[in-house]
């Protein structure tokens, strides 16, 4: 009753292949980019009309659809709720992130946006796989790692202090020794947010961890470019302080 059932079986058979050869070759990608809008119409309750579409998207052959997919996935997630999310888009979600780079960077820019939405005991599982964003399918592309750097600071919040030192704490020292400037740049202030977040929960064991870690690993370093990362390490570090102290005040 929402809208005419014409109009929607017309949208669902936009995944139809003929309708590529016939209409459009790039039909199936405007159905993509229409379906968070479409499924905000029809209601969480009406999901079950567009699941079978969405999951045959997701398995196009053609990865600018996936691609499209993937860029959206947090916002039917917001507009699923969390019991759908977790049954129907979380095993979506998990194929991406092994999908193409381009695919990827979907999830990837939105990551926290859909991390955050998941119960806690699921959102912890991706721990584990957050390592696997450091690799990509072409080393020169630097700015898939500029973005986890970006996320990562984003993402301290949704996990503990103990969390964030046995797997966030590794990807953080990775992306501080990269070969571009700018992965370097933004992941010293990850190093930093990664200590605040340390103190803001009085786990001060960890921060001094933490920190003697740097010290060995970088103001120690026998190359000049890891005691110069110490060095703007140490300058965030600094600058974060005075912020804090200037909002304080």
């Amino acid at each position: 009753d929402i809208i005419p059932q014409p109009l929607l079986d017309q949208y669902l058979s936009m995944t139809d292949p003929a309708r590529a050869q016939t209409v459009d070759t790039e039909i199936a990608k405007h159905c993509a980019y229409s379906l968070p809008g479409v499924a905000l119409t029809l209601g969480r309750q009406n999901w079950h009309c567009l699941k079978d579409t969405y999951e045959t998207l997701a398995s196009d052959v053609q990865w600018k659809v996936r691609r499209t997919l993937a860029f959206s996935i947090h916002e039917l997630a917001v507009i699923l709720g969390d019991q759908l999310t977790a049954a129907d888009l979380v095993p979506i979600f998990n194929g991406f992130l092994k999908d193409l780079d381009e695919v990827r960077i979907g999830v990837l820019k939105h990551l926290y946006d859909f991390l955050k939405l998941l119960h806690a005991d699921k959102r912890r599982e991706y721990l584990y796989q957050l390592q696997e964003f450091v690799v990509t399918d072409n080393s020169r592309n630097w700015r898939f790692r500029y973005e986890l750097a970006e996320q990562l600071i984003l993402i301290l919040e949704l996990y503990s202090p103990n969390d964030v030192y046995d797997y966030l704490r590794h990807i953080a020292l990775t992306l501080c020794s990269d070969k571009v400037s700018e992965v370097r740049w933004i992941s010293f202030k990850l190093v930093v947010a990664i200590l605040q977040k340390f103190y803001a929960n009085n786990a001060n064991a960890l921060g001094l961890n933490f920190i003697n870690e740097l010290v060995v690993r970088f103001r120690h370093c026998s190359k000049w470019v890891g005691r110069q990362a110490f060095a703007f390490i140490c300058q965030v570090g600094m600058f974060s302080i005075c912020v804090s102290v200037r909002s304080f005040n």
